[in-house]
């Protein structure tokens, strides 16, 4: 079995071990509670309060989660969405995050390929990984909102090309020596280079957020990871399954995220809810010990439907939750 990037390692230490993490933003703007104040002051729904954004970022470092995973949300659109996700610009946050974390591996979920330069994503990821000490996993996706391609001025039907062909140009960008892009007609005697490079050799880890409008084979040869969405153990099974047929004995990783609501009381049963579970934390570790039977490496919460305060849900998941998947 090929051995896996020192990043990813971190969050997939293997033999059926799984790790946890956290989507960002760490806020409870879903929680019912803060809805409806949210309401009555005439604050708009999906975008959450940053006050305390980087002090509970360094608490969940401190606390020994394995990873802080952020959203690429370019536009607000309430009217069809209506979450703005992590508010602040991917990489800038993920700047400031290298800068007041130590442990936590710096994740995206994912950048959306296709609107953005790939050699400027290139820098900017390489950037953050020589920031953060090689901490940043870019997960890539294809995009799903339409609305957003022409106002960048890219054709949303062929997103999947431009996904591909932006794949290619960050691993040519990362390599040590000159730029080689064949397409472009860039030849490696113009000796230009993307800089700065990588903290490890073989770059940066890429995970593919779903589809991306690929086949799978073409995602299980030139990804380091899948990024998939939120399942069921019923459909994960299948998922789990369909990803080790196609990698083999590669030992890529599956990763996905998981809307959680932690109920106060541990003992409180599991109940499904969009995208995850409301559940109390005995519940839940015995979800996420069937997660990892199916072979999933990791699994990132997402908080906001919480109505508790998040530092006092992110401490009760140090104490109760995460000595059973501690990080490497």
């Amino acid at each position: 079995m090929a051995s896996l990037h020192p990043t990813l390692a971190r969050l997939a230490p293997g033999d059926g071990r799984l790790t946890l993490g956290l989507e960002l933003p760490l806020d409870n703007d879903w929680g019912q509670s803060r809805v409806r104040a949210d309401r009555e002051a005439g604050r708009p729904f999906g975008v959450p309060d940053l006050t305390e954004h980087t002090r509970l970022a360094r608490l969940a470092d401190r606390l020994g989660f394995a990873a802080l995973w952020l959203r690429d949300v370019p536009l607000y659109d309430p009217v069809r969405f209506g979450d703005a996700g992590s508010v602040f610009e991917t990489f800038t946050h993920l700047g400031h995050l290298a800068a007041v974390t130590e442990n936590a591996v710096l994740g995206t979920a994912a950048i959306v390929l296709p609107l953005r330069d790939p050699l400027l994503v290139a820098k900017a990821a390489a950037t953050v990984d020589v920031l953060s000490g090689g901490r940043m996993l870019l997960g890539l996706a294809s995009g799903d909102r339409p609305v957003e391609y022409p106002l960048f001025g890219r054709d949303f039907e062929a997103r999947g090309t431009a996904f591909r062909e932006g794949v290619e140009t960050l691993r040519a960008a990362w390599r040590t020596g000159p730029l080689e892009l064949p397409g472009a007609g860039l030849g490696a005697d113009r000796q230009l280079e993307v800089l700065p490079k990588p903290v490890h050799a073989a770059g940066i880890p890429v995970a593919v957020a779903g589809g991306a409008q690929q086949r799978p084979a073409w995602i299980a040869e030139h990804a380091d990871a899948s990024l998939n969405y939120p399942r069921d153990l019923g459909a994960l099974r299948l998922r789990t399954r369909a990803w080790r047929e196609l990698t083999g004995d590669g030992g890529k990783p599956y990763l996905t995220p998981m809307v959680l609501d932690l109920r106060e009381d541990p003992d409180a049963a599991p109940r499904p809810i969009r995208l995850g579970l409301s559940t109390g934390s005995k519940a839940l570790r015995d979800h996420l010990e069937q997660t990892a039977a199916l072979g999933v490496a990791h699994v990132s919460f997402n908080l906001r439907p919480n109505d508790r305060p998040v530092e006092e849900v992110l401490r009760e998941l140090a104490e109760d939750v995460l000595p059973h998947f501690p990080t490497p």
